[in-house]
């Protein structure tokens, strides 16, 4: 299992529940990721560390332009930025223009209310883009298991599989709000977010 050397404690610059770290697990240096609802560039952010500290290539959606300052200010990143809405967005023809494969490494997917998440990724994964690994913020712990009992069958039906169920933030703890998907070639146990946060995202641990 790989793991990265960079400190976390007193630093934001990193996921909500070490999504980054998964990815970089499942994919090393060097990935593609695509990440619908950016938001800030550092702050919790999915892919700060994957494109900084680990050289992967990606587009981010995001349509709230008050975070663009933030994004033009941010000169440690530089892959593409689509300030646009998620729903708007040809990802076949996206991913033609910008001469990007249709496979990709990770999927973060959270945008608001939890029913648009489910609808766009399901368009996302309607429009052929293949993922080793998705994160899907479904917002159990505030409006029910709706949204995460629909991703589950899904993504199921389209070849993913579930690799760490009970997913919560650091900040909000036991409060499940996401479900982290893996592509169904990837030989992976299912493990609930307790325990692989205790094996491999340690706080006293150097780990991006």
């Amino acid at each position: 299992m790989k793991i990265l050397n960079f400190l976390r404690k007193k630093d934001n610059k990193f996921s909500q529940s070490g999504q980054d770290q998964f990815a970089y697990n499942l994919s090393g240096s060097n990935g593609l990721y695509l990440e619908v609802g950016a938001h800030d560039p550092i702050i919790n952010s999915n892919t700060f560390n994957l494109e900084v500290k680990c050289k992967w290539n990606g587009v981010s959606i995001e349509y709230d332009k008050s975070f663009k300052k933030s994004w033009h200010n941010c000169k440690q990143r530089k892959n593409n930025v689509i300030w646009d809405n998620a729903f708007n967005i040809d990802y076949s023809l996206m991913i033609k223009q910008k001469k990007l494969p249709n496979r990709f490494n990770y999927l973060s997917c959270d945008i608001e209310p939890a029913e648009n998440t489910y609808n766009i990724l399901k368009k996302i994964i309607s429009s052929k883009l293949v993922f080793d690994f998705i994160s899907f913020e479904h917002d159990k712990y505030n409006i029910g298991d709706k949204y995460e009992k629909l991703s589950i069958e899904y993504l199921k039906n389209h070849n993913y599989k579930i690799a760490v169920n009970d997913v919560y933030s650091r900040n909000k703890k036991y409060k499940v709000y996401e479900t982290w998907f893996i592509n169904n070639e990837i030989n992976f146990k299912e493990i609930n977010y307790p325990e692989w946060k205790k094996e491999f995202y340690k706080d006293d641990k150097f780990i991006f």
